[in-house]
């Protein structure tokens, strides 16, 4: 299988494709501006206690406040607090050493949230989900620093080997190459991608991760709760840092700094490899030149096609996710009825696995297959959903199908699911109700371009519009593209851009920020 990353580093956003064999499984979309990711640490002040649940609400800076369940507090939360208490109130001594601070007992696993937080207090706390719908970020104290082959745990003094690394032998090599090079109350987890590593590999991670948590602890005694303490790596470079395996064969960015940070990474944790790691440069939008707009457009709608005229309804919902199977235009035969509904179950549960990765879709996920007579071919299609989700590097539990024919599968949601509105305006009316002869697009297109040449004094600059538009202006032996950069500026290109409407244009500067031209678009409206 070739998997290949395709960034996106658009002014206002950057989006993430991962594609494997030219299908997209994979796609993150992150605001530039956003924050709560998950990863960040925070100091953040407790606001409320709550017994009844348990758990405590935090403010870290986020409109809603947090929360923080007992059982996330972590067994050595009590360390951590005496550690933070040194830190805030002998400012003059840091950095203390945490391999010289005191392990203390653990806190009780059944305890209550009220014998160890009070109102008013300051904690770190890490977000370990974004802030979904109407509920502001889940936390943790129990703080860690993830890399490539291991995760580093604060406060603590463990060495813990991934369970999906079969061999006894390579797990005790593991755990006795880490326990001899790891500093003093620091606990390691071994990540599955350690295996078969050298120990100067995995010394250098852990150096780089301890010096990462010195370099960010060090902040503390001069922040005032609730602020930011650790920004958790960039979204390209964490999920390179999650995904990455030597089937990537290519890496496309369309972003010079993006480029040249994502290419720093991969030299570091695959040195000789950083030539897969591309800067585009091509005219057409980056998602347009390798499919993904078309495939985005066709596969995050309510109804998804996927095989011999087969479908999926998709529906969305507070509580949980609603998958229907129907089988389409395939044949009804008493006959061919068995058979029709393993086979379009089978097909079926390949792309719900892939639409679970595709759109981040987490929690409860319900799915009604079509009604199966036989017991033998149930149990097929729930081991098939298995193997189909074996790549799924989110946490998920399915269960086989009940008597109602429904199968449930829980999986892990640690941000809100990727939703793509695959819609279009009107092209006509741009959603008004109101039509104004298509004809004369052209002629406001001109209006703009004059405007922004003559008016605004813009000599250089990109003009998107729908494919079809694009060839409209571009068709002939003197197009008109080509009469507009005689009369205006030789600065001007035409872009088809499969990511807008009919009708909808964008003018993108050499810096790629949208020139606003809200106000000419009202014109055109009325």
């Amino acid at each position: 299988m070739i998997s290949e990353l395709v960034v996106d580093v658009q002014s206002k956003e950057v989006s993430i494709a991962v594609m494997e064999d030219k299908s997209l499984v994979e796609l993150q979309k992150e605001a530039r501006n956003v924050s709560f990711a998950v990863g960040d640490i925070y100091l953040g002040k407790v606001k409320k206690l709550m017994p009844g649940l348990n758990a405590a609400f935090i403010d870290v800076g986020y409109k809603k406040d947090a929360f923080l369940h007992y059982l996330d507090l972590g067994p050595n939360f009590n360390t951590q607090q005496k550690y933070l208490k040194q830190l805030v109130n002998d400012p003059k001594k840091t950095p203390v050493l945490l391999s010289k601070t005191q392990i203390l007992p653990e806190i009780e696993k059944n305890g209550s949230i009220s014998d160890v937080l009070k109102a008013g207090q300051e904690v770190l706390v890490q977000i370990a989900k974004e802030p979904i719908s109407t509920k502001g970020p889940r936390l943790t104290s129990e703080l860690s620093f993830a890399g490539r082959y291991i995760v580093l745990i604060p406060f603590a003094d463990k060495v813990s080997v991934s369970t999906k690394i079969k061999s006894s032998e390579e797990r005790a090599r593991l755990r006795q190459l880490i326990q001899s090079i790891k500093p003093k109350n620091f606990s390691v987890i071994v990540r599955t991608s350690s295996e078969g590593k050298r120990v100067a590999e995995l010394d250098h991670e852990l150096k780089t991760l301890v010096k990462r948590w010195e370099d960010n602890i060090v902040k503390v005694p001069k922040l005032k709760a609730p602020a930011i303490v650790y920004e958790e790596t960039a979204r390209t470079v964490a999920l390179l840092r999650d995904i990455f395996n030597p089937s990537f064969q290519n890496i496309y960015v369309n972003d010079k700094e993006v480029y040249n940070n994502v290419r720093d990474y991969v030299s570091l944790i695959a040195p000789g490899r950083e030539e897969i790691v591309q800067l585009y440069t091509g005219e057409l939008p980056i998602l347009d030149n390798f499919a993904i707009t078309k495939q985005i457009k066709s596969l995050f709608g309510r109804t998804v096609t996927y095989k011999s005229g087969a479908y999926l309804i998709i529906e969305h919902t507070e509580a949980m996710h609603v998958i229907d199977v129907n089988s389409g235009n395939r044949s009804k035969g008493s006959d061919a009825q068995e058979k029709t509904a393993i086979d379009v179950n089978i097909a079926a549960a390949d792309e719900i696995a892939r639409q679970l990765r595709l759109r981040d879709m987490g929690g409860i996920i319900v799915i009604d297959y079509i009604d199966m007579a036989e017991a033998g071919n149930r149990q097929k299609l729930f081991e098939h959903m298995t193997k189909a989700m074996a790549n799924d590097r989110a946490k998920h539990n399915i269960l086989p199908l009940s008597k109602f024919g429904l199968m449930q599968i829980t999986r892990q949601r640690v941000r809100p699911a990727m939703d793509v509105d695959t819609s279009e305006d009107c092209p006509s009316c741009f959603g008004t109700g109101s039509v104004k002869p298509s004809i004369l697009f052209t002629d406001s297109l001109e209006e703009k371009i004059d405007c922004l040449v003559n008016k605004h004094h813009v000599k250089k600059f990109t003009l998107h519009v729908h494919p079809y538009v694009a060839a409209y202006v571009n068709k002939g032996l003197f197009p008109l593209s080509m009469k507009w950069k005689m009369k205006y500026t030789h600065g001007l290109k035409v872009i088809p851009n499969q990511s807008l409407a009919f009708l909808e244009y964008k003018f993108i500067d050499t810096d790629k920020n949208e020139l606003d031209m809200k106000e000419e678009k009202e014109i055109i409206n009325k």
